[in-house]
């Protein structure tokens, strides 16, 4: 599918993973001080969690930010309908980009991950709207994490597609400007955002120009 110009993301792109949280309101407080401090794209995360919850979860983010923020379900692209999110981000072993551009419709939003330079060359030729590559450095957030790809693979992911680029893992403060001088268009980040998230945000926006 061609690239779609009046597409753009957000230089942050916020991860909020409700495993890493003891409560449901610890974890709604991060959620609501990552948008007072300037998050305009967050994506929901929850590997270990039932469809049920992970609704309830959803729904819940979705009343608190209300349309503040654009709101991406991880993995389940009937829970993003079910929960009227804007959109829905699938991983190498989650439904197709096709399966999930067939639930979700053609005006949500849909990213894809990838992990090297084979899959950037598949996920360009889908209807993704984004594409994420990564990790870009070590990350403690995936308990099987991919190789890395560094900065070499950011900068020829940049060259094989005109999709809008995410890069994933082990993204902070300290080195996001280096991603995106290798061409990212946007930085995920999980980690650095858990201490202060609202200061963090603020941090990033800041260094992100």
């Amino acid at each position: 599918m061609s690239h779609d110009p009046t597409f753009s993301l957000p230089r942050l792109y916020a991860i909020a993973d409700s495993s890493l949280f003891t409560s449901d309101a610890a974890f709604f407080q991060f959620v609501e001080e990552q948008v007072a401090g300037g998050v305009t794209l967050l994506q929901y995360r929850n590997k270990s969690g039932e469809a049920q919850g992970m609704l309830e979860q959803a729904m819940e983010i979705k009343r608190r930010v209300g349309d503040s923020v654009k709101l991406i379900m991880n993995d389940r692209a009937d829970l993003c309908v079910a929960a009227e999110f804007d959109g829905v981000h699938v991983g190498q072993d989650d439904l197709s980009v096709d399966g999930a551009r067939r639930i979700i419709g053609s005006e949500r939003w849909l990213g894809v991950s990838t992990h090297n330079l084979e899959q950037v060359k598949a996920a360009d030729k889908t209807s993704a709207n984004y594409i994420a590559i990564g990790p870009v450095f070590a990350t403690s957030s995936k308990v099987n994490p991919d190789p890395v790809v560094g900065l070499g693979g950011v900068r020829t992911a940049r060259v094989l597609t005109r999709k809008p680029l995410v890069a994933i893992g082990g993204i902070a403060r300290e080195n996001c400007l280096s991603v995106m001088e290798a061409g990212a268009d946007s930085v995920a980040v999980i980690s650095d955002l858990l201490r202060e998230p609202g200061k963090t945000v603020r941090d990033f926006l800041a260094i992100l120009g």
